[in-house]
């Protein structure tokens, strides 16, 4: 442990025996004390043991950090990833994480068989990765969307409750850290995955399924992604459109999970978009003022926002598999490299739905579906941020959606989500001041994850 001596104390700790690690004269940032300038925070292990005025605190260590000039927040969070979508990003994504400052991730779908083996190795002691928190698969209903025909296998069925009820036990005993529903979900099942859930003492992170409106599922879980099909509850013909989703699900006329959510989606999600109702999208937002929205807005308004646009793109792409550089160069079926062949519907759908709930005091938290749809493990998620703030969001708000309020999903905010004695040593040590300019997260001079400085350079 750093020997400790605060200001005005009448001994000091054994100098023979120096460890830990000391931050001096920086400037601390978070999002629950804001900005804190000319601080010292000590480290001993995977603990921060003291943080403080920097003439308020002595101390050795055995690692001593000059932080003046620079700016000190909580390691990042990416809530919404996929490590094991792409095999060829699997075995690289956890350095890339830490590469870029994230400390932490939420992996919201992968079969167990697939995922379990990859949580197994960044956990080992040692390891170069964040913490990972991790759902199993997608719960999904009769039909799966993702099914590994038309997209890769990642979600299981559940045709019934007690099925749901079942896989939600297997799950439990198995080490997952909360469940993620998915799209085709009957109401039935959805009741008994929550009821389940509950009964294990599991989170929910959940799509609205289509099956439901999004003010009848979003108060029963504890995060909702992507905004999809919120759009479709805030329309003035919600009722309708709700009806004939219903109907289809039914008629199930489609070949596979895939093709009938794309269908139901490109039926109704533009339309709903130009039927918006004021007052009943208020409604539907004063429902889920206890849920967080992980907007993925970095995938979502990919059309306003293109990563190939970006002067930084090119190094960032050079660090990626060969192959992935390669297809990624080329045009993709997600953003047009022309501009003027660039629908921008859902962009703007985005930002002003995340301004909306931000204003109406719903949480919001940083996700960004990755490695889908162009998204650099890790360099995503600043994009995400600077979305996010294009959005509405002031920096702090946006550096809270990336550090707090992945902590609250999982009820460690006494753990995570600061700069305090007794939080997680998860740091991340910037080279310009994030409060500015959200895109200073990228400045990074240091990572410190589990207490440990990592090799990011």
């Amino acid at each position: 442990m750093p020997a400790l001596l605060a200001a005005g104390a009448c001994g000091s700790g054994p100098e023979d025996t120096q460890s830990g690690i000391a931050i001096s004269n920086v400037t601390v940032i978070d999002a629950v004390s804001g900005e804190r300038p000319g601080q010292t925070v000590l480290i001993d292990g995977d603990r921060i043991v003291a943080v403080g005025p920097a003439d308020s605190i002595y101390f050795t260590a055995a690692e001593q950090i000059d932080g003046a000039g620079k700016f000190l927040i909580p390691g990042l969070w990416d809530m919404h990833v996929h490590l094991t979508y792409d095999d060829r990003f699997t075995a690289t994504m956890p350095e890339m994480f830490i590469r870029y400052g994230i400390t932490s991730v939420r992996d919201t779908g992968g079969l167990m068989e697939k995922i379990a083996p990859v949580v197994e190795r960044m956990r080992a002691q040692g390891a170069v990765a964040p913490r990972v928190f991790f759902s199993g698969p997608l719960l999904d209903g009769a039909t799966v969307v993702y099914d590994g025909i038309d997209a890769p296998e990642i979600g299981v069925p559940n045709p019934e409750a007690p099925t749901a009820r079942s896989r939600v036990a297997e799950l439990k005993s198995q080490g997952v850290d909360f469940i993620k529903i998915y799209e085709m979900v009957s109401p039935e099942v959805f009741a008994a995955l929550v009821e389940a859930a509950g009964t294990h003492g599991l989170p929910i992170a959940s799509h609205v399924p289509l099956s439901m409106r999004a003010s009848t599922a979003g108060p029963h879980v504890n995060s909702m992604e992507h905004l999809r099909n919120v759009e479709l509850d805030c329309a003035a013909n919600s009722d309708e459109l709700l009806e004939t989703r219903r109907q289809q699900l039914s008629a199930g006329e489609e070949s596979s999970g895939m093709k009938l959510r794309t269908f139901l989606h490109s039926l109704q999600r533009r339309e709903a978009i130009a039927a918006f109702d004021e007052q009943q999208c208020a409604d539907v937002i004063g429902t889920l003022r206890n849920t967080i929205q992980v907007p993925t807005a970095r995938l979502n308004a990919l059309s306003m926002f293109p990563v190939f646009a970006r002067d930084d793109w090119p190094e960032a792409l050079a660090g990626i598999p060969q192959g992935v550089q390669e297809e990624w160069s080329g045009p993709s079926p997600w953003v047009s490299r022309d501009p003027g062949q660039r629908d921008l519907t859902a962009a703007r759908y985005t930002l002003e739905m995340i301004a909306r709930m931000h204003e109406a005091g719903v949480p919001v938290g940083a996700g960004t579906d990755t490695p889908i749809a162009l998204a650099i493990p890790g360099y995503s998620l600043h994009n995400e941020l600077e979305v996010l703030v294009a959005a509405g969001l002031t920096p702090l708000d946006a550096l809270g959606a990336a550090t707090l309020q992945p902590a609250k999903f999982f009820s460690l905010e006494d753990e995570m989500g600061a700069i305090a004695p007794g939080m997680r040593a998860d740091l991340v040590l910037l080279d310009a001041n994030p409060l500015i300019d959200i895109s200073n997260t990228r400045t990074i001079d240091r990572v410190i994850a589990r207490g440990r400085i990592m090799p990011v350079h």
